[in-house]
């Protein structure tokens, strides 16, 4: 999918206006600031290099990709940058790689699905006059709304979390409980890990287009605030990390509490039949002097003795309060 992006001269200045484009002969007529490619064709790919001279990889955003080619610039001046972006879902949340391209005052974007940040940022400049000036604006706003996107995923973290907490600390957790709490606490756990590991991205991406001067003092400074944004969300990640950490470790102990509590009722049970197996088996050895043999009431008193010999430790356990 090809979704070219112009910026709109009129009174409405800096407001992006997509523009639809099915053919080479329609993207030959604009003059874009964003070329936004979602999981692009090859006829597509070769419209861009038509019009624009520039050839896309088609393995452009390939995850196998070593750390140092993920900022680099050519020497025709194209700036390339890797980095990964947030799809916080229900089913699957994922980090998805984006290649950028900045070519000519051009911001060329490459993704495999359609991404929350990008239409987070299409309606703000839909709706917001003169928020994008050039190509290097819409990759800063984009950056800024992924910081964004990032806060609003550990809010949700937060809340999932507060719901957890409830379940654990104030009712009983038995093992089918404890197995739900588990799963819901590994993926808010799996989650605020891609989180940290996209504002790392992020980070990164900014640090590179402030070093590599290519920045006016507006968006420099506009830069600098979005790392600061960032550093703000390092510490809520810590702190859910120990958060998640402390339910793990809390429903864990009501599991081992409730195995100690089948532990304990075998426990009990084999030391009270312990003393009436001793006397089945003193009875069971057939001697002469043996009162069974004799005795017409032998066994009748010997099972009796049994029964007894288990009701005395069972209501000295009760007693201790060990039975509960």
């Amino acid at each position: 999918m090809l979704n070219v992006f112009t910026l709109d001269k009129g009174r409405l200045s800096g407001r992006l206006v997509q523009e639809e484009i099915e053919t080479a002969a329609e993207l030959a007529q604009v003059q874009p600031v964003w070329v936004d490619l979602e999981a692009p064709s090859a006829e597509e790919i070769g419209w861009i290099a038509g019009r624009f001279g520039l050839q896309i990889p088609g393995n452009i955003v390939d995850d196998d990709l070593e750390e140092s080619a993920r900022f680099y610039e050519e020497d025709n001046g194209e700036l390339h940058i890797r980095s990964d972006f947030l799809i916080d879902d229900d089913i699957t949340p994922r980090n998805v790689r984006v290649a950028f391209i900045l070519f000519n005052n051009v911001l060329f974007s490459v993704h495999a699905e359609d991404l929350p940040v990008f239409r987070l940022l299409r309606l703000r400049a839909r709706r917001i006059p003169a928020l994008i000036e050039d190509a290097k604006d819409v990759l800063l706003k984009l950056y800024d709304a992924d910081a964004e996107y990032s806060a609003d995923a550990l809010e949700s973290i937060y809340d999932s979390l507060e719901k957890v907490g409830a379940r654990v600390l104030k009712q009983d957790v038995d093992d089918r409980m404890a197995a739900e709490i588990l799963a819901a606490i590994a993926k808010e756990e799996d989650l605020n890990g891609r989180i940290r590991r996209n504002v790392m991205d992020t980070r990164r991406a900014v640090s590179f287009m402030m070093r590599s001067r290519m920045l006016n003092a507006e968006q420099f400074e506009e830069s600098r605030q979005i790392l600061r944004d960032i550093d703000s969300l390092d510490s809520h990640t810590a702190f859910l990390f120990d958060k998640i950490n402390f339910l793990m470790d809390a429903t864990v102990g009501f599991i081992n509490i409730n195995q100690n509590k089948i532990i304990k009722i075998f426990s009990v049970a084999s030391v009270a039949l312990l003393p009436p197996t001793l006397i089945a088996s003193i009875y069971g050895m057939n001697f002469q002097a043996m009162p069974e043999l004799t005795w017409k009431y032998g066994y009748p008193y010997a099972l009796c003795l049994m029964v007894a010999s288990v009701a005395a430790p069972l209501l000295y356990f009760r007693r201790k309060g060990w039975m509960r």
